[in-house]
């Protein structure tokens, strides 16, 4: 999905590639909270409060817009989904 990988970091040139950057840590912050929701993990942990104060930013607002499924929440997957076409956009852009 991020093309160059994480290899990339060495190789920031501009403006786009530190937006696409932060794009992919974003990104694999949402993804490394959303799996370890799936093990109910003791809130007080420092990693758990990291994630939550990194991601809880953008998925707030998008679970006022997207009801649950069941017992599902979505929002993480939405929000994957918004931030990799966000770092595609901004790579592809030239910026």
């Amino acid at each position: 999905m991020f093309g160059g990988g994480l290899g990339g970091f060495g190789s920031i040139h501009d403006v786009g590639d530190v937006i696409a950057l932060l794009l992919q840590l974003l990104w694999f912050a949402i993804l490394i909270r959303a799996l370890l929701s799936w093990f109910s993990p003791n809130p007080s942990n420092p990693l758990v409060q990291a994630l939550d104060a990194i991601t809880e930013p953008i998925l707030q607002p998008l679970r006022q817009i997207i009801p649950r499924i069941g017992m599902l929440d979505i929002t993480p997957l939405v929000a994957l989904l918004v931030i990799g076409f966000l770092a595609q956009l901004v790579r592809n852009s030239g910026f």
